[in-house]
């Protein structure tokens, strides 16, 4: 397929953005990640690149749900099946790029079974991580209205009392509690060998990051 084709699905993404955190930049961002790690796979390219393109199509839905029922990985299977179609993607192309964006989501439990898909669950999770995933951790704690500088109380039972269970009032969800129940934990996450070896570096910064952050929001020089 001609770039042409991953131009429009690119543009019917733009359409359903969220904030900062969720914008073009991090969809790109994944996108280009997906395609470095595979280099040297046997794998769909065609299948990694659209599914990239639209594994968040459905997060500014998810943000303005106040139920906390819709989960984004599964409703932007659903929203990227008529957009696929319309491009005249193979019945098979499709169902595989929605398992792909199906599992990507690191709360949602379905675990990704194909190169594609695990591909696409790194790509995201390393835009976690290191300086971007510091900037997208305080943009969104920004959004929600979080204490930035929690550093002594952290309230587990806001995420169904399960270190990695799903955030029910984001309120009250802070950076700390994100690096402490999701992102330092993604090394054992990740399923292939080049992402494990960027994401232990990225990890490294954003920990120093938060412990320099911890020593000044206490007055230590």
């Amino acid at each position: 397929m001609s770039e042409k084709i991953f131009q429009k699905i690119q543009k019917e993404v733009q359409k359903e953005l969220s904030c900062s955190a969720h914008d073009m930049d991090h969809i790109l961002r994944v996108y280009n990640l997906s395609i470095h790690l595979s280099e040297n796979e046997s794998v769909d390219i065609e299948v990694v690149k659209a599914s990239a393109l639209l594994h968040d199509i459905a997060k500014a839905r998810e943000h303005a749900d106040t139920t906390g029922k819709i989960d984004h990985a599964i409703l932007s299977a659903e929203m990227s099946y008529p957009i696929l179609k319309k491009l005249n993607f193979p019945s098979s192309k499709i169902n595989h790029i929605q398992n792909c964006i199906t599992s990507h989501r690191y709360r949602s439990g379905g675990k990704p079974q194909t190169m594609e898909a695990k591909i696409l669950f790194d790509s995201d999770k390393l835009d976690l991580t290191g300086a971007i995933g510091v900037v997208r951790c305080f943009a969104l704690a920004g959004k929600f209205g979080q204490q930035l500088c929690n550093f002594d109380s952290h309230d587990y039972t806001n995420i169904s009392g399960k270190i990695d269970g799903k955030i029910k009032d984001k309120s009250k969800h802070t950076p700390q509690i994100e690096f402490e129940t999701k992102i330092k934990l993604l090394m054992d996450k990740l399923y292939t060998e080049k992402a494990r070896k960027i994401c232990k570096e990225r990890i490294e910064f954003f920990e120093k990051f938060l412990k320099r952050l911890e020593q000044e929001s206490k007055g230590i020089l």
